[in-house]
């Protein structure tokens, strides 16, 4: 197996988990948040979607953000906005956004050389990034950082009352 097919086993494995989590989600459970400024599904969903383009399209590969007002929805580092705060686009608008976006994302890294793999890549505003040196790394945190967040959503799921998945 090669390191590109490894990446998008990972990729695609993350992602598999997530709508499998979201999958039976609907209504208010998209939006439920178990504390003011918490994150909830839709809001995780979208963070998702926004992390795959910037870590892997624009950080590895030099693509613009081809959606900066899907992403405006979707800041990190502060409180995320409730339902009743904020206009979020729809469940199904989010889920068409993750699928179009990780369509691309697997397309691209199919496409990356083992040496274009291995060039530096940073963080935000070209600054070392703690997770991560280079472009597999950061494909590699990008899978990692979606199984994370897939945690993050199993556990709202429970908070909610919903079934328990494996």
């Amino acid at each position: 197996m090669s390191v590109t097919d490894t990446l998008i086993e990972a990729l695609d494995g993350g992602r598999d988990w997530t709508l499998k989590l979201v999958a039976d989600v609907s209504g208010d459970q998209w939006t439920y948040q178990p504390a003011a400024g918490a994150q909830h599904i839709l809001w995780l969903c979208g963070h998702l979607a926004s992390a795959q383009q910037t870590l892997i399209l624009a950080r590895c590969l030099g693509f613009e953000k081809s959606d900066d007002e899907f992403n405006s929805h979707f800041p990190i580092g502060e409180p995320v906005k409730s339902a009743a705060e904020h206009n979020y686009p729809s469940p199904d608008a989010v889920i068409e956004k993750m699928a179009a976006i990780h369509a691309t994302v697997l397309g691209a890294v199919d496409s990356m050389a083992d040496e274009v793999l291995a060039e530096p890549c940073f963080g935000k505003d070209a600054a070392p990034h703690p997770h991560y040196t280079t472009k597999r790394g950061a494909i590699n945190h990008c899978a990692r950082h979606e199984a994370f967040h897939a945690g993050q959503v199993a556990m709202l799921r429970r908070m909610q009352g919903m079934s328990f998945l494996r």
